[in-house]
């Protein structure tokens, strides 16, 4: 366990321990952690006044400069991401998080009750059920997902269907909602074992059950997106860095507010398309002898870039650096109504005695937030309000690949290697500036095209 406080130029990976037969797997961190601009324990700690209001600005302004402290991370992403309301006190954060807690119990249970591996400190890795309701009995399910017990007396009668073996016994289920649930939780558990796996926090079982919990409980509450790939890598951070099962679901539940419509595909189109779209406007306006030339190669619709909206550019960074970049992003997009958003989508759950009014003439920090005003009338926005800072992060990528992408790539297999050799060599802070850049420079030219 390394010693609190802040050593200069330490790597963000440090205090995240890499399985000893993983180290030259891993992309090496390139953020330092540095006295005097990371957010430190010392200087967050030193932003709440008596009772538990906190200083947003101040807070939001350090990470920007230098991103938070990884012994204090947690508790800082609680605010970036919402759960909790900066200017309430620290007994009224302790009411909530009780509350949420309570709530994410009584979720786990009723998922507990419709399948007992929920909770049971096992992982599903092979399908418990047919399409048509019928319970499988499957020797790898049972490997996996049961307490160790004697099969051999007292089997129930089994028939197969194409190889699969059937529990006859076992009552057939009718709820479409329950078969579909069901259906995920062994894909959720083949993910859970592939995420973050050469990191020794997942060495124990009990870390990978939480994140199998999680997401299990998550697909069940939120019915209209269920459980997607992609997922278990945006979890995993929040079971790394909060203690409590309850408390890390809260911080994802949260996550996927902002990003669950990438999760959102028919057959029709793709969750990240709007994204995509404005990332194709974008490159155009700045570059367009480089968005004609990838339409040339047959990447005019820019899917190349799915997986980065998918999972935050977790493949393109190290572990630690992608923390970095998150809560980098999320402060400059930082609004301060956030929490209260949330608690009107989901009334009772999260009643707090916090009163609006305390927010009133409390101005947007993040800087990205800044030019929202400025952008509210111009075409980088749609429906869904200014374009996230992800998308000029990606931006920023083809920017720095221009050269080689308009030199050799000549296919879309070129193309794509190109920007795989992005991967785990990506500088976070260095997008993060020139995701600013661009977008300043795309307001420009946007604005100077208007008559």
């Amino acid at each position: 366990m390394m010693k609190w406080g802040l050593s200069s130029g330490t790597p963000a990976d440090s205090y995240y321990e890499v399985r000893s037969d993983c180290t030259d797997d891993v992309p090496k961190s390139k953020f330092k952690i540095k006295a005097g601009k990371t957010l430190s324990a010392r200087k967050w700690h030193a932003a709440f006044s008596p009772d538990g209001c906190l200083d947003i600005a101040s807070v939001l302004s350090r990470i920007q400069r230098g991103g938070v402290h990884p012994t204090v991370r947690g508790e800082v992403w609680e605010f970036l991401l919402g759960c909790f309301d900066p200017r309430s006190t620290f007994d009224e954060r302790e009411e909530i998080r009780q509350i949420r807690r309570l709530q994410y119990a009584r979720w786990k249970e009723d998922c507990r009750e419709m399948d007992s591996h929920v909770g049971s400190g096992k992982i599903i890795t092979a399908p418990l059920i047919t399409e048509d309701g019928r319970p499988i009995k499957d020797p790898l399910v049972l490997l996996e997902a049961t307490a160790d017990k004697n099969d051999s007396e007292g089997a129930p009668a089994t028939s197969r269907n194409n190889g699969i073996e059937i529990d006859e016994t076992a009552e057939r289920i009718t709820d479409k909602q329950i078969i579909e649930w069901k259906l995920t939780l062994h894909q959720i558990g083949l993910d859970v074992l592939r995420t973050d796996r050469t990191m020794v926090f997942y060495e124990n079982k009990e870390n990978l059950s939480k994140l199998w919990d999680i997401l299990a409980v998550y697909a069940w509450i939120d019915k209209d997106v269920g459980y997607c790939q992609g997922m278990s890598d945006l979890c995993s951070p929040m079971i790394v860095l909060l203690n409590d099962e309850a408390d890390a679901f809260w911080c994802f539940e949260k996550l996927m507010r902002r990003l669950r419509g990438n999760f959102k595909c028919t057959d029709q189109s793709v969750g990240v398309a709007n994204q995509l779209q404005h990332l194709a406007s974008i490159i155009q306006v700045l570059d367009p002898k480089l968005h004609d030339h990838l339409e040339t190669l047959g990447g005019g619709d820019y899917l190349f870039a799915f997986r980065m909206f998918m999972v935050l550019f977790r493949r393109e960074v190290s572990f630690g650096d992608s923390l970095y970049l998150w809560e980098m992003m999320w402060a400059l997009e930082y609004d301060p109504d956030i929490f209260f958003a949330a608690c009107e989508e989901q009334g009772a759950v999260h009643k707090n005695k916090v009163s609006k009014s305390k927010l009133r003439g409390l101005r947007h920090f993040g800087k990205w937030d800044k030019d929202k005003e400025n952008a509210k009338n111009e075409s980088e926005d749609g429906e869904d309000g200014p374009v996230p800072i992800s998308v000029f992060m990606v931006a920023s990528v083809l920017k720095e690949k221009r050269e080689k992408l308009l030199q050799e790539a000549r296919g879309l297999d070129d193309l794509i290697r190109i920007l795989n050799d992005v991967n785990g060599n990506l500088d976070a802070k260095k997008a993060c500036a020139g995701a600013l850049k661009l977008h300043k420079k795309y307001l420009k030219k946007v604005q100077a095209k208007k008559p």
